[in-house]
Formats: C-alpha cells, sequence, structure tokens
C-alpha cells in the first residue's frame, strides 16, 4: 500500500539558512505547485500483481524527492538512506513520514522503478514553468552531443572470453545447488583466467593467437555443460530453476555471439563492423562511441539541445553512433513539436553542418542557423552577417560549461545502474535536478 503524499507534513521541518539549504526550500516549493506529477510516479511504483492492502510503502512523493536528492547532491543509496537520517534539511525536503528512515535498498527499489518517460514528463513541467516566468522562451538554443559511460570495464576478446566462462560457472554451480547434487561437469575457470592473463602481456600474434585457441576451446567446453544442464533441469518446473532458465536463455546467445566474434577477429583476421560488436556481458545495449579523434566510449549518445538560461530543452539517447548530421533535422522536429514553432536562432558544432540541414532548418523558419565549423557553408548562407555568426559561434561555446556540470556535479559522465531502461532511468533524473536547481536559482535572481 502506497499514498502519493506524505499526509501531514511534520512542523519541525526546516530548512537552514545556508545556500544549499534555500535552494533546497525553493524546489521543494515548486514541485508542491506540481503535485499532478506524483500520480504519474505513483503508478510507475505500482507493481502488477501486488494488492494495495498491507504496510504503507514510501509515499511516491517522497521517492520522488529523494531521487532528485540523490543527484543533485551526487550521493550514492548508502549516503543518501544517512543523510536522510542525519540531516533536518534533507529530511525536510524529501517529506518523510515522521520517525521514518528508509534503508539503502528500499531507495534503490523505488527511485530505479520511475521510468524514464516520467522524468521526460516532469522536465517538460519545469520547461512550462520557466516558459510562464519568462526564464526560457525556446526562442535560441544551441544544439550539442555527448556521450554517457555505461558500467563496465575496457572490452577486449580474452576478456569477454574470461567473463564469459565465469558467469557459466556461476551458473553451474548454481544448478548444482538446485537439484541437490554435484553435476558431471568441471571447473575450468582457473584455466581461462590463466589464458586471458597471459594473453594480456604476450607479445606477437602467432603466441597470442595459440592462446585464444585455447580460450576459446575451454568457453566452448563449459557453454556444452551449460547446455547439458539445462536439458537436465528442463523437466523441473519450480520457481528458482526458472529464474535459472531464463538467465541461461539470456546468456547463452551472448555468449555464443563472442565466440563467434572471437574467431572472425583474432583466428579468421576479418575485422567486425561497431555496430555487430558485443563490448560487455553484463552491459549488452551498449553501443562503441568514437567521437573524433578522441579515445572511444562505451555507453550511448546524448543529444542536448539548450536555450539562453542553460536549461535543458531535451534530451534524446541514441542507438548506435548516428553521425550528428542526420541528428540536426530530429532534433529541431522535436522542439517545433513541444514549443509550437521553430527557434529564431540556433547554433550547432560543426558536425551538424551540411548544405541539406540549413536549407531544411531555414525553411523551418530558423532565421539564423550558425554552425561552429562551417564546413563549405558561407556564413551569409547561414545568418544575417558576420557580427551575427560571431555571437553565435560564442553562444555556442557555452553548452560545453553546461555539459561539464551536467557529467561533474550531476553523474552524467558515467551511468552506474545496470540495463538499457535503467541506463535511461539514470540519465533523465540527472537533467531533471540540473534544470530544477537552475530553475530555482534564476527565478531567485
Amino acid at each position: 500500500m502506497r499514498q502519493e503524499r506524505t499526509v501531514q507534513a511534520s512542523i519541525f521541518d526546516l530548512f537552514a539558512t545556508h545556500e544549499i539549504g534555500c535552494e533546497l526550500k525553493a524546489m521543494s516549493q515548486w514541485l508542491d505547485e506540481h503535485c499532478d506529477l506524483l500520480s504519474v510516479v505513483a503508478r510507475d511504483l505500482c507493481r502488477g500483481g501486488i494488492k494495495a492492502t498491507g504496510r504503507q510503502g514510501l509515499p511516491a512523493e517522497a521517492v520522488l524527492r529523494c531521487a532528485i536528492l540523490k543527484q543533485y547532491r551526487q550521493l550514492s543509496y548508502q549516503e543518501l538512506a544517512f543523510h536522510l537520517e542525519d540531516s533536518a534539511s534533507l529530511r525536510a525536503f524529501a517529506r518523510l513520514p515522521w520517525s521514518w528512515s528508509p534503508q539503502k535498498s528500499v531507495l534503490q527499489k523505488t527511485i530505479s522503478a520511475i521510468r524514464p518517460e516520467t522524468w521526460e514528463q516532469i522536465n517538460r513541467a519545469l520547461l512550462s514553468g520557466a516558459r510562464q516566468a519568462k526564464l526560457e522562451d525556446g526562442a535560441v538554443v544551441r544544439l550539442d552531443s555527448t556521450v554517457t559511460s555505461a558500467l563496465m570495464h575496457e572490452p577486449s576478446d580474452s576478456s569477454l572470453l574470461w567473463d564469459a566462462v565465469r558467469i557459466m560457472v556461476r551458473l553451474l554451480k548454481r544448478a548444482d545447488a538446485l537439484i541437490g547434487g554435484a553435476g558431471s561437469w568441471r571447473d575450468h575457470g582457473r584455466a581461462a583466467k590463466k589464458r586471458a592473463r597471459k594473453i594480456q602481456f604476450t607479445r606477437g600474434r602467432p603466441n597470442r593467437v595459440q592462446l585464444y585457441r585455447e580460450l576459446i576451446a575451454i568457453t566452448r567446453t563449459t557453454l556444452a555443460y551449460l547446455t547439458q544442464a539445462s536439458e537436465r533441469l528442463a523437466v523441473a518446473s519450480t520457481p528458482p530453476i526458472a529464474v535459472w532458465q531464463v538467465q541461461v536463455r539470456h546468456d547463452r546467445p551472448l555468449v555464443e555471439r563472442i565466440i563467434r566474434q572471437s574467431e572472425r577477429r583474432v583466428l579468421a583476421g576479418e575485422p567486425v563492423a561497431a555496430g555487430e560488436k558485443l563490448v560487455s556481458l553484463f552491459e549488452a545495449h551498449a553501443d562503441i562511441i568514437v567521437k573524433g579523434s578522441r579515445d572511444t566510449e562505451y555507453g550511448h549518445k546524448l543529444n542536448l539541445p539548450t536555450g539562453r538560461s542553460g536549461m535543458i530543452l531535451d534530451l534524446v539517447i541514441e542507438a548506435g553512433n548516428p553521425a550528428d548530421s542526420d541528428r540536426l533535422l530530429p532534433m529541431l522536429a522535436r522542439h517545433v513539436a513541444f514549443y509550437g514553432q521553430a527557434p529564431r536562432q540556433a547554433a550547432a558544432e560543426g558536425g551538424f553542418a551540411t548544405r541539406d540541414n540549413l536549407a531544411a532548418a531555414k525553411a523551418w523558419g530558423v532565421c539564423d542557423m550558425a554552425f561552429h565549423k562551417k564546413a563549405g557553408l558561407r556564413i551569409e548562407d547561414m545568418v544575417r552577417s558576420k557580427w551575427v555568426y560571431r555571437k553565435l559561434r560564442n553562444f555556442r561555446a557555452g553548452i560545453e560549461a553546461g555539459i561539464s556540470c551536467l557529467k561533474c556535479a550531476y553523474g552524467l559522465a558515467r551511468c552506474t545502474w545496470r540495463g538499457l531502461d535503467h541506463f535511461k532511468a539514470y540519465v533523465w533524473p540527472s537533467v531533471v535536478a540540473y534544470n530544477l536547481i537552475l530553475f530555482t536559482r534564476l527565478n531567485s535572481s
């Protein structure tokens, strides 16, 4: 059983006079003015098949406020649980029921249940409020892209094969525990680890190829053990075995894909396209992102437009690594759908610059469309004058500071949650927390 709002606020909920306390108070007032958002959060927290009876859980209002607190102060769940019990200001902001001190497991389970679509709806409510307060009208925008890394280590063929072996060994041990006896398989984990380490420190392709052959053979043998165990447990139908079978059905295709990928790349010397590569068994959704000549990153590409206020006007988490030039018009279309018209002026980095993009932006009503790098385009075709181009180019550079702030202070550099859905649910609250604190600062000034 879960309520949308805390029934009665405590008279002892007071905010500190410190700058952070004043910001928390202003953020709390905005959330109080938009109570309609709590019903959307409450729907996310209602799990299917759970009766609305029994012990009361955290109110939806408290869950939403705790989620914003976590990203705003960049706290782990354990740190958040401590500060909610220790800090009067944070407790007042979170609107926790009297004498409640949620544990880190409760916070993790409830905060991660809020869907990314809900966060996007909250962000749009923020932008609507900024528009009404004449803080941001979306008339002048700047667009850039960045990358948020997934929770994974630097991939290599040997590390992926070693990960596959140890995951399968873990599943085989769990299968033995489910049937109450040891199966007819051997643990090749130490042998796989030894060869993976040798590959890492071995020079010369011929020497590494022989080690890879042995490591791939070990992986195939362990996969055969797992297949036999799955067939042996197919006759049973207990809930723990069903959960085990689901995990096997998820992991087996990924292991087979890693084996094929390693054979193609290492044994056959065949290049594998970035879109076909699997870079992590644990974060199979992660993409290979290379921006320019910089380091390779593993995660997802984000497209972010901001306005003159610095608020993030939209967020798109891309699939794969699409060219920037292919994403300008879809981002402008999303802007038109929300604001009802195209921006009067827009600035973007050079990767978005093409003659077709410029012509389409002008046709949609963008008066001045400036690209950081001209890419063969004339200034007179993009904007009215060189002075306007210089102003828009300098304006575009300001988005770099916003992205840096998001990454350093709001956790956008690396997602610490697992899975694609949780990746999206992690990125969006970072943007919402950033926009909310920026809105309150601009509104107070």
